[in-house]
């Protein structure tokens, strides 16, 4: 039986600076990649052993993809002799103690010259807990492989019920959030409905099937440009989406969604990409903190400190052109890596470090086949079949690892001309806690 109590990080003693990087996203690895191991002993810990890229997410979990073609295993990444003295553990941080230069996790401490905060963002329920219970987050790989059990549950049961009231409910998806998750969301699911399910599902009416996209300001994509808003709200409507600008959900039960207002939508699907917080770390004064998220300098130094680092989502780093912070996407994460990699060599050399200055290469969301919306520089917008093309050229390369390039590419190839997604499997049947329903009809079709 194994002994929590007898397992420990087990990091060899080093005279080099030990950098310890928490995450294993974005940030981390164009960290961790850049740093010289004769230079630096790197220590990575992250609760998942494997870097994703959650922008596709939404696919896995409307099965265009499989989620082992948007992630790469962290070891395989820096399994080189190049990374001879980089160090994986798969761990949960507790917290850290800036002045004992420690870090905790649940099997021990470690003891640090410089940390590298990357923990990037977790979904943001604004307070309601009864939507954290009932709804359906979209922000790791689990969530995804949740979210297509779910769908594909509710498509089968929608089969098999004469009762117009619970096959409509089972029809009914709410999205909560028109930022590009929300979005891409509904345009996969629009697309399903119309090319998929009514060939799988012959015996379902799927035009009864309404799709709804919940938004709470005045228009979709709020980050990106009026032009790309108003694009994408077209394209949504042209595929059938119903959506509703200037609303809030006030609560979700699991079978009603609650419109502030009155509005009731009865629906087994609700769906939370409205938000999102720092995922933050114990430990560091408040006065540290900000909107959630960590005040850092131009160097990517958490206030107060300069052995201690954050970069990415976590980072709030205050600039004339960026009062409030540089966009959530991965782009921003990618670039201080690269440069803080570059400062922490200097930093060892008694040379000084460089400010970190953003480059925005665009912003870019995709609706469906043929439709897209992209925000260049030059203050230059897109939409339609090119926007979509430089969406799936930037989503590719952006993509770890050559395999993933190649199997993501072959799998919109092959959809591209048949239409076809070809994932639409329940691997393992999903129930929402608390749903005896759910679990009964799981007990009688699932049995040994």
């Amino acid at each position: 039986m194994l002994d929590v109590d007898k397992l420990s990080l087990n990091i060899p003693d080093t005279t080099k600076p030990r950098v310890v990087i928490i995450g294993g996203g974005f940030g981390g690895i164009n960290v961790a990649q850049r740093l010289k191991c004769k230079d630096f002993q790197v220590v990575m810990l992250d609760r998942q052993n494997y870097h994703g890229f959650w922008p596709l997410l939404y696919q896995v979990a409307t099965a265009g993809l499989e989620p082992d073609s948007i992630a790469e295993p962290l070891r395989k990444m820096f399994g080189s002799d190049k990374f001879e003295d980089f160090h994986f553990r798969l761990v949960k941080v507790n917290g850290v103690n800036p002045i004992a230069k420690m870090v905790h996790t649940v099997v021990g401490d470690l003891a640090y010259d410089y940390l590298i905060i990357a923990t990037g963002t977790k979904t943001n329920y604004f307070g309601n807990d009864e939507v954290k219970k009932n709804s359906f987050p979209l922000k790791q790989v689990p969530h995804a492989l949740n979210l297509r059990s779910h769908l594909f549950q509710c498509f089968e049961q929608a089969s098999m019920t004469a009762d117009p009231e619970l096959q409509q409910s089972l029809l009914n998806f709410v999205i909560v959030g028109g930022g590009p998750t929300g979005v891409e969301t509904a345009g996969a699911l629009a697309e399903m409905r119309k090319h998929i399910l009514p060939t799988d599902y012959p015996g379902v009416d799927f035009n009864r099937m309404n799709i709804y996209l919940v938004e709470g300001m005045d228009r979709v994509l709020p980050p990106m440009s009026p032009e790309a808003s108003e694009k994408t709200l077209k394209y949504l409507q042209e595929m059938g989406v119903v959506v509703k600008l200037n609303a809030l959900v006030e609560g979700y039960d699991g079978y009603v969604a609650t419109i502030k207002g009155g509005e009731e939508i009865q629906t087994q699907t609700l769906v939370w990409a409205a938000g999102v917080q720092g995922a933050l770390i114990d430990g560091l004064p408040a006065e540290a903190v900000e909107r959630g998220r960590i005040l850092v300098n131009r160097y990517n130094q958490v206030l107060g400190y300069d052995d201690i680092f954050a970069i990415g989502d976590i980072a709030f780093m205050k600039t004339d052109k960026w009062p409030k912070g540089h966009p959530g996407v991965a782009q921003p994460a990618i670039q201080q890596g690269k440069l803080l990699s570059k400062n922490l060599r200097r930093l060892i050399k008694g040379e000084k470090m460089e400010e970190f200055e953003y480059v925005d290469k665009g912003s870019l969301a995709i609706i469906g086949r043929n439709r897209a919306v992209a925000d260049l520089p030059g203050n230059i917008h897109l939409g339609g079949f090119f926007a979509w093309m430089t969406w799936l050229f930037v989503h590719v390369m952006a993509l770890v690892g050559f395999r993933n390039k190649l199997v993501v590419l072959s799998n919109w190839v092959y959809r591209f001309f048949t239409y076809e997604n070809g994932t639409r499997l329940i691997i393992r049947p999903f129930v929402r806690k608390g749903d005896t329903v759910r679990q009964q009809f799981i007990n009688k079709y699932n049995t040994e």
